[in-house]
């Protein structure tokens, strides 16, 4: 029997108070950037990096109300999503369980080994460890991503005593298409995680609740699956 508990309490804590934080982050952000839905500063030309400079994001997918409310959600979501943060970048090196999320140098061909048997030219699973080098790549670059959406908030929201900051960014009207640019990022790495999770991986949702996992029989490996094939769990052995 390989049943196991697969995610720390820790892990799994932090990864669902991540998601509720951070979509009430970007909704409250939308309503923030709904106040001046342009990147270019006032008389200069629109804004190249932005093709939609000045339409305003649909309110249903906004939160706040209006921009003092959304300030408070996306201010009280930034302060609970660092201390999250913190406590698992903690957990992930006091454990050494980043060793499982970074990818080694090598990984780009498992990554290209792993893309071939989603694209079905390779017929196995390749061999993979808790997470496959796609997965770790994906995992890396939304720590990477927050990373960059948490300094270039910290800019735009004191560009005067962190003008430094600010500049790093290119300056104020930078800084603010590279949080919001980071934030599109890491919504499209969000939706393609929950993507594969139902696709491929469903037992995942289990493991990252009450953290039971069967290796021998869930995961993707064992059951050799990709999108939409294979979700069934392997038979056990008799």
């Amino acid at each position: 029997m390989s049943s196991s508990r697969r995610h720390h309490p820790i892990a799994r804590i932090t990864h669902w108070v991540s998601a509720i934080a951070l979509t009430v982050m970007a909704a409250s952000g939308m309503r923030i950037f709904n106040a001046a839905p342009f990147f270019a500063r006032k008389g200069d030309a629109p804004f190249a990096w932005w093709p939609w400079e000045g339409t305003p994001i649909p309110a249903v997918l906004t939160l706040g109300g209006w921009l003092g409310g959304a300030r408070h959600w996306h201010f009280a979501m930034m302060w609970l999503l660092v201390a999250n943060a913190l406590v698992y970048l903690v957990h992930l090196f006091r454990h050494g369980r980043w060793r499982t999320i970074v990818p080694r140098v090598n990984a780009w061909r498992d990554a290209i080994e792993m893309a071939r048997f989603y694209l079905y030219v390779r017929k196995d699973h390749p061999v993979q460890g808790k997470h496959n080098a796609l997965q770790q790549y994906a995992y890396t670059s939304m720590l990477l991503i927050g990373a960059v959406m948490v300094t270039s908030g910290v800019a735009i929201w004191k560009p005067v005593s962190l003008s430094w900051l600010t500049n790093l960014y290119g300056g104020y009207a930078l800084a603010r298409w590279w949080h919001f640019a980071a934030m599109l990022a890491l919504g499209l790495l969000v939706l393609v995680h929950v993507i594969m999770v139902f696709t491929v991986d469903p037992y995942a949702l289990r493991a990252m609740t009450t953290g039971g996992y069967d290796e021998d029989r869930w995961s993707p490996e064992a059951r050799n699956a990709r999108p939409l094939s294979n979700l069934l769990p392997r038979s056990k052995k008799p």
